[in-house]
């Protein structure tokens, strides 16, 4: 068998994976498709994989091959690198659609484009709600500006470039990603802007931290006055929907986040404490205090950024199009119970420590301040 094709085959568990807890129902597509996906090992990528599958569709993964994944079921894996331009297993392969999921860099867009060009009926570029100019003014939709990529060349951008400034490029460069996208596929591209994605399997913690802080239970540090709002979707609701949009051949471009409804701080961790059955305390915290503090938002308090100010947009951003389109929410104490069960069950070493949020000690030590009047 060449190195670079294998098959994987595995037991028919795993397709819980992307399924539980799902609201969409499970039923035969009009017609099966042939997909491609770039990437597939990721976060949402299984989800993708086990909800097309389920579905009655043929699927293949293109990657470096250094994660394996027990899918359920056949699953036809194509091995090459991106970052070196290694994409010989496509040629001349033809799939009815392409989903990119990893792709930060604009030249991964520009090779995948010389070799799938005419190869695919349709592109579905995974893109972030991150590539827009500004996030002051609420409810902007599509339509609105994106951020300027400020650098010589977005074509000779690496992994190995950015390291130092990935944080501030990558919003401008998945906005050169989305232009090259409809320039090497036209009409036939479909751009997803997903917010903050979360659910089990995050190995960023920036929405475990709060089912697992609240499940620890006590005196919790909460951010603001929880009049705040707070936007984000489940991988498997996004995952889902990009298979439903890659069958009804929707094109365009989707703001994807949510809940459907607007939900506020104080109402996203009351519904969390419900689902883990937390005895916690909020202590909610003025955003001055925070600041003074030396408390950032989004990291160490992570999913919310004040809802005031520069930021005030950030999580008010229109998501009418993508609803008109069929993206569905599972309730989010499904999420929050489903994320904390998948955390309780990694290694006591990946459970020690979090990646997002504080830490225990540092979270003492701010409510200490607050308690005792500190400014």
């Amino acid at each position: 068998m060449p190195t670079n094709r294998r098959a994987v085959v595995a037991g028919a568990g795993a397709l819980a994976l992307a399924a539980a807890g799902s609201r969409t129902a499970i039923s035969a597509p009009i017609k099966p498709l042939n997909i491609l996906i770039l990437g597939g090992t990721g976060f949402t990528g299984p989800h993708q994989v086990a909800y097309a599958l389920s579905r009655g569709h043929k699927v293949t993964v293109f990657n470096r091959g250094r994660q394996g994944n027990p899918w359920p079921g056949q699953v036809e894996e194509l091995l090459g690198d991106r970052n070196t331009g290694d994409l010989k297993a496509l040629d001349g392969r033809t799939w009815d659609v392409c989903i990119d999921n990893p792709t930060t860099l604009p030249f991964w867009v520009r090779d995948a484009g010389k070799v799938l060009s005419g190869h695919v009926g349709q592109y579905i570029f995974i893109s972030t709600i991150s590539v827009y100019a500004s996030d002051a003014a609420p409810n902007q939709d599509e339509s609105a500006p994106l951020a300027p990529y400020k650098g010589a060349d977005p074509m000779a951008e690496t992994m190995k470039s950015l390291q130092a400034d990935v944080g501030n490029l990558y919003g401008p460069l998945k906005a050169i990603s989305e232009q090259e996208a409809k320039r090497q596929f036209g009409t036939e591209t479909t751009i997803i802007r997903p917010g903050l994605i979360v659910g089990p399997g995050d190995e960023t913690d920036r929405f475990t931290y709060w089912p697992v802080r609240l499940a620890r239970g006590g005196e919790v540090l909460a951010p603001g006055d929880g009049s705040d709002p707070v936007q984000f979707i489940d991988a498997r609701d996004l995952a889902e929907w990009t298979i439903r949009m890659a069958e009804a051949r929707a094109f365009g471009v989707f703001n994807a986040t949510g809940p459907a409804h607007s939900l506020t701080t104080k109402a996203m961790l009351t519904t969390i404490g419900e689902a883990v059955h937390s005895n916690a305390h909020l202590n909610w915290a003025p955003t001055t205090f925070l600041d003074a503090q030396k408390v950032n938002a989004w990291s160490d308090m992570p999913v919310w950024v004040p809802g005031q100010g520069d930021t005030a947009g950030f999580a008010r951003r229109n998501i009418d199009h993508a609803h008109a389109a069929g993206l569905t929410y599972r309730p989010l104490p499904f999420t929050a119970a489903d994320t904390l069960a998948w955390f309780k069950s990694q290694p006591p070493e990946r459970q020690a420590k979090l990646k997002a949020g504080l830490t225990p000690e540092r979270e003492a030590e701010v409510l200490a301040a607050l308690k005792s009047g500190a400014q």
